[in-house]
């Protein structure tokens, strides 16, 4: 995944003005912050003037809208938390909105540390706890303040893990930082990655040898727009400088000849007024738009206002396309002309930055005290009212009370991962609709930084236009990566194509134009001393490099993905991120948000259940009485097989109810001696099984239960049957109560209802 470039008048490029400084310094979150935030913590606001606490206020409310904050009202989750009643004339809104800009540009100011609610309350007058306590919970609890990396954050991490468990499916920027929440929120959390490595499409290597080595980014690199960007945040804690990408970046003709300033000038401009009249066709077309491509908007507009006729003045306006491919990962034949830059609005401000060393650096940090495991790629997600089974190639099973699914979107299309049940309709449809596009590299490492130190960028236009995206693009790397490293990206259709040609090819095509470039200036070209083509679109954990708006979607198709199933399955990842897609911070904000949403579930369904989770983990003597009750009147029976459900679903035959089969007079405590593989595969026998009396228990839906039913044969083929059409994992008591306690207490507070109301109609009957 690598981020797209800046954007200028509507569209998205590499912006080319004058150098500035070179060394950015994040800590300058912006001059506001600079000005007037200065030393670890901010002055008692209560010591302030009138005139100083109006100025600092302002200055605060700046430093929440550029965290997304509204200047004046409430996000809609902060409503929805209820943060602040609002049947008042407004004054406790407002008074609200001061309290949390407060904080959060008291965090800001000193990312380092652990923010506490007494050193907020040593600054705000004691009239306001109220608000205090509200505007700090919403924040922590949201990944607002105190996340990270910090040694002081993660010492606040609890030693006793007392809420629910948690599974998440990849170690990428989206699932490293929930784990990282939900671990301080007290889940167990366990991360099982594909790959044997973490960071997903987060990829830095080692390239080189030992005397000339360095760090090189395969997959995301760049951190667009470092104004109050977490990635900025967690850069800060780590003490890891960064680098902005310096403005300069000169274009050269196929024939490496430097394109003239002027006509770059004047090309400039014609790209750019063309995404402004795409911008109004849209407008006049209203709906219509939806089904027109950007690509085909701008190849009417070109010929209906004549423009870039000239060979020379269309081989450069074609190098701006590529650079627009590149920023959406997708041909312009692909892009909605509707909604391809429906996320325009919430760029992050500030410099596009490289991280010295390599991203890898945040990667590691973030890894530290989270449990993950490494070649468990993922086949099989089921979810229900019993919690949630995740199946791994090889056929391991893991259990949890929720699943966190942060898979790229190009596996999701793939239909790699089975959902049982299948997801919802909305869900399928937009994971359809979306587009996934490809970006590749040639990454390359000199014995010397040839094409100067002076510049991070350089590009090279091509007289082909299904060639335009081909090594359009040169980052320079050797400002933070330790060696004179050297990328070519390959964009749009040509990205494509690269993915099928032979690397030598490609490599003697790359140091052609390079040596078309700088020989001619006396510059001497050598050879690599090693070299690295990605291949993302042939990568089976990742399907390409990140996501765009395709014709037929919208920004709502990032909001329906990003949707739970259920209260049980959950996604994150930059493709669930309406605001922020295709880039890292998108992908680490979305994991902070699905933290946020697993804890306020996970209160709603577990907390306030009239048996809690917590309870019925302790006292496993009431569960198994439990389990008992519900099957003395079952609702379906047939041979040693018994099924209890929820009375109010009898019309749904995806909702999960609870099958248990007896073996015989068994003591309980003898009901784990063999597994269920043990069992089926001949290592018991059933008759063996028949002389004893036990019982063994699996949750499953209604129409399995039916389908079980409808086996011919005896009770040793549903056995086949079950292991075989399911793979369902049968459970003694402890088990059972420990995994799906959840269900066993819908279940049985559905049948007490039930039965209630069937006595009161009863009762009514006869009066």
């Amino acid at each position: 995944m690598d981020p797209p470039p800046p954007s200028i008048s509507g569209g998205r490029r590499v912006s080319r003005r004058a150098v500035k400084r070179t060394n950015y310094d994040e800590s300058l979150q912006d001059s506001l912050l600079h000005d007037h935030i200065g030393g670890p913590r901010r002055r008692n606001r209560r010591n302030l003037t009138a005139a100083e606490r109006q100025s600092e206020t302002e200055t605060e409310a700046m430093i929440a809208v550029s965290l997304g904050f509204p200047i004046d009202s409430l996000l809609d989750a902060e409503v929805s938390a209820g943060v602040v009643d609002l049947t008042d004339d407004g004054a406790a809104q407002n008074d609200y909105i001061v309290v949390r800009n407060h904080i959060l540009a008291q965090w800001r100011s000193n990312v380092r540390s652990y923010l506490s609610k007494p050193e907020i309350r040593e600054t705000v007058s004691r009239q306001y706890d109220h608000l205090i306590s509200s505007a700090y919970d919403f924040l922590l609890e949201h990944g607002y303040i105190n996340f990270g990396v910090s040694p002081a954050i993660r010492a606040q991490l609890p030693d006793e893990q007392d809420k629910g468990s948690v599974i998440i499916i990849g170690s990428g920027l989206a699932g490293l930082a929930a784990a990282r929440q939900l671990l301080s929120f007290g889940f167990k959390v366990l991360i099982l990655e594909g790959r044997d490595r973490p960071g997903g499409r987060v990829f830095t290597t080692k390239m080189g040898k030992n005397h000339n080595s360095a760090s090189v980014d395969l997959g995301g690199s760049v951190i667009t727009g470092i104004h109050a960007n977490p990635l900025g945040v967690l850069s800060r804690q780590l003490g890891i400088p960064l680098h902005n990408i310096r403005d300069s970046c000169p274009l050269f003709w196929p024939d490496g000849t430097a394109v003239d300033q002027r006509m770059d000038a004047e090309v400039d401009l014609v790209f750019n007024k063309l995404l402004e009249n795409a911008a109004r066709l849209r407008e006049v077309l209203g709906e219509s738009a939806n089904d027109i491509s950007l690509g085909s908007a701008i190849e009417r507009l070109q010929k209906l206002y004549g423009v870039a006729r000239k060979i020379e003045q269309r081989e450069l306006l074609d190098w701006h396309l590529a650079n627009l491919e590149y920023a959406n990962a997708g041909n312009l034949s692909d892009l909605s002309l509707a909604h391809w830059d429906q996320d325009d609005p919430y760029e992050m401000g500030g410099d596009h930055c490289f991280l010295a060393g390599g991203n890898w650096r945040l990667i590691h940090a973030l890894c530290e005290d989270v449990p993950i495991l490494y070649k468990k790629t993922v086949t099989r997600i089921a979810y229900g009212e019993g919690g949630v089974e995740v199946v791994v190639v090889g056929g391991q099973i893991f259990q949890a009370d929720m699943v966190l699914c942060t898979v790229p979107l190009g596996v999701l299309k793939s239909g790699t991962i089975k959902f049982d049940p299948e997801l919802p309709p909305q869900k399928l449809q937009a994971i359809d609709r979306l587009g996934f596009g490809l970006l590749n590299k040639v990454a390359m490492i000199f014995p010397c930084v040839f094409w100067g130190e002076e510049i991070d960028t350089f590009g090279c236009l091509s007289k082909e236009r299904t060639k335009r995206g081909e090594f359009f693009l040169f980052y320079g790397y050797h400002t933070v990566s330790g060696g004179a490293v050297l990328i070519a990206l390959i964009a749009g259709e040509a990205s494509l194509n690269f993915e099928q040609s032979n690397p030598l090819t490609s490599l003697h095509h790359v140091l052609s134009i390079l040596r078309g470039i700088y020989g001619p200036r006396g510059v001497s070209v050598p050879d690599p001393i090693q070299t690295i083509c990605t291949r993302w679109g042939d990568d089976p954990l990742s399907r390409g490099s990140y996501s765009h708006v395709k014709v037929g979607s919208s920004g709502n198709d990032y909001n329906v993905l990003a949707e739970n199933v259920k209260g049980r399955l959950f996604f994150a990842g930059e493709a669930t991120n309406r605001e922020y897609p295709a880039t890292m911070h998108g992908a680490f904000l979305s994991g902070l948000r699905e933290a946020s949403c697993i804890l306020q579930t996970w209160r709603e369904q577990f907390v306030n259940k009239s048996i809690s989770k917590r309870f019925l983990q302790k006292n496993l003597r009431l569960c198994s009485d439990i389990l008992v009750d519900l099957f003395r009147r079952p609702d379906l029976e047939f041979g040693i097989y018994s099924f209890v459900f929820d009375p109010f679903t009898t019309d749904d035959l995806n909702a999960m109810g609870l099958m248990r089969i007896t073996f015989g007079n068994f003591k309980y405590e003898d009901s784990r001696k063999h597994s269920l593989n043990e069992k089926l595969n001949g290592h018991c026998q059933l008759s063996e099984l028949q002389d004893q009396e036990f019982h063994l228990f699996a949750c499953v839906s209604r129409e399995g239960a039916h389908q079980v039913k409808l086996v011919s044969g005896d009770d040793k083929a549903r056995l086949h049957f079950l292991s075989k059409k399911f793979g369902l994992q049968l459970m003694g008591f402890s088990d059972t109560c420990n995994l799906s306690h959840s269900l066993i207490v819908d279940i049985s507070c559905a049948r007490k209802n039930h039965y209630r109301k069937l006595r009161t109609m009863h009762h009514k009957v006869h009066l």
